[in-house]
């Protein structure tokens, strides 16, 4: 196939090169954006009189036309090409003969995959948002049907203080709000258009950059030539998004697998979620959250890798810049199959309730209410809190707990205690306490759910 620079050249590219040098086995999924922005680009040399009428309408006719049979499967693209700029440019020539160059009139490969690419980020942020909203709906439902689960929550892995599942959920409802506003942030970060850089340099003929912009949905245009055909920032910002939404993604994994071992036993997961052994009849793996912890560290090579191609380029548009494609589209296919998965896992999540209350009842997780009673009784909190750890180490030497406790033996600590301590030591108390904005109690949980309402 010719290329679109041959004529200064006297030899053809050699065929290792020339494979190495392709992109089409990549930038063929950007089809859609490619002839797009070509039939904006073709109305605005028609309207700025830079091309004859007839000339643009039989290129504009040709791009539908190819449009349409990629879409429906009439045509397919074709390996052997450069690029995708190059196929369709190709493919308009066969279709309308030497009219298909009026095309590249005011253009350069260098503004037109920059515009391809920021349409193609534009969209899929916007697929990303909705897969977010999903998954948000989808915690935000679970956590409604457990304002009043009762289970330890946990520092450093270690049994703490007793918080409802529901407010458990709603932490990770909320760093995936976070990422929904990282993930509009880097849609507006590509939402300026580049066409009418051309190489660099901008052109010499009497565009409109406006129109194209207007046209094609862009909130405005790149106001420098030469970062606009350089400029990968909004590539870097998607991607560091995505990376945010696979940590989170991980981070809720590594606690559905430990939830859901035998050691812990608070949720089951269900048989459409999960694997067995080969040899092992009895196994039932947590193997798709596995998998997305697994898949983060490939999300975050995708990430640095790119980052490094960037340091370093000099201005304006280098080769260099044709490896964005292949990591970024990884790093979205990866986060995009995790998300879809994940929303209909949370969902079928059983949880299992008695086994979380058993695990708060043990471990003393109650003690800081305990320290907290004595605060009431006019004793300084650093004095309670030493009572109450002397307590414990008691209790925990004589199989007790503070629930369990005689109040004679609390009257060894401190004659402080009376038996309103046995109300502040009960769970359903010490979580229905903590109703300070934000806490752990049923209605601060049910205030929080009403604020997610209108929130994502």
């Amino acid at each position: 196939m010719a290329k679109l620079w041959e004529g200064r050249f006297s030899k053809a590219l050699d065929a290792a090169a020339d494979s190495f040098n392709s992109s089409i086995s990549f930038d063929s999924r950007m089809w859609k954006e490619d002839i797009t922005g070509s039939i904006a680009h073709a109305k605005m040399l028609k309207a700025c009189k830079i091309i004859p009428s007839e000339d643009a309408e039989s290129i504009i006719s040709g791009l539908k036309g190819i449009y349409s049979d990629l879409e429906n499967g009439k045509l397919e693209i074709d390996p052997k090409s450069e690029d995708i700029h190059s196929f369709v440019e190709a493919e308009l020539g066969n279709r309308i003969g030497t009219t298909a160059k009026f095309l590249h009139t005011a253009r350069s490969r260098n503004d037109q995959v920059a515009l391809d690419f920021r349409l193609y980020a534009k969209a899929q942020m916007k697929a990303v948002e909705g897969l977010l909203h999903g998954l948000i709906v989808s915690i935000v439902q679970k956590a409604k049907e457990n304002t009043d689960t009762i289970m330890p929550g946990y520092t450093h892995l270690q049994r703490a203080q007793p918080v409802s599942y529901a407010q458990y959920l709603l932490a990770y409802a909320n760093m995936f709000k976070r990422d929904l506003k990282r993930v509009q942030m880097a849609f507006d970060a590509a939402d300026s258009c580049p066409l009418g850089a051309a190489a660099l340099a901008g052109t010499t003929f009497p565009i409109d950059r406006q129109m194209t912009a207007k046209d094609l949905g862009f909130a405005n245009i790149c106001s420098n030539s030469m970062d606009a055909v350089s400029d990968r920032d909004f590539v870097a910002d998607a991607m560091y998004a995505l990376s945010m939404i696979q940590m989170h993604l991980s981070r809720m994994s590594e606690e559905i697998i430990l939830h859901c071992s035998w050691e812990f036993s608070f949720i089951t997961l269900d048989d459409s979620f999960s694997t067995g052994s080969s040899i092992m009849p009895q196994k039932k793996n947590p193997d798709i959250a596995e998998l997305v912890r697994g898949k983060t560290g490939r999300v975050y090579g995708d990430l640095i890798g790119f980052l490094t191609v960037l340091k370093g380029l000099p201005l304006a548009y280098n080769k260099d810049m044709q490896e964005d494609k292949e990591s970024f589209f990884d790093c979205l296919d990866t986060v995009k199959s995790s998300l879809a998965v994940f929303a209909p896992m949370i969902a079928s999540i059983t949880v299992n309730k008695d086994n979380m209350h058993h695990a708060a009842s043990v471990g003393f997780i109650n003690a800081t209410d305990c320290a907290d009673y004595l605060t009431g009784k006019g004793i300084p909190f650093r004095e309670a809190y030493k009572i109450t750890g002397q307590i414990v180490h008691w209790a925990i030497e004589n199989g007790k707990t503070l629930e369990t406790m005689t109040m004679d033996e609390y009257h060894t600590f401190s004659e402080s205690f009376d038996k309103g301590i046995y109300d502040a030591v009960n769970l359903e108390n010490c979580l229905c306490r903590r109703n300070s904005e934000g806490g752990t109690s049923p209605q601060s949980v049910k205030r929080q759910l009403e604020e997610f309402e209108f929130s994502y």
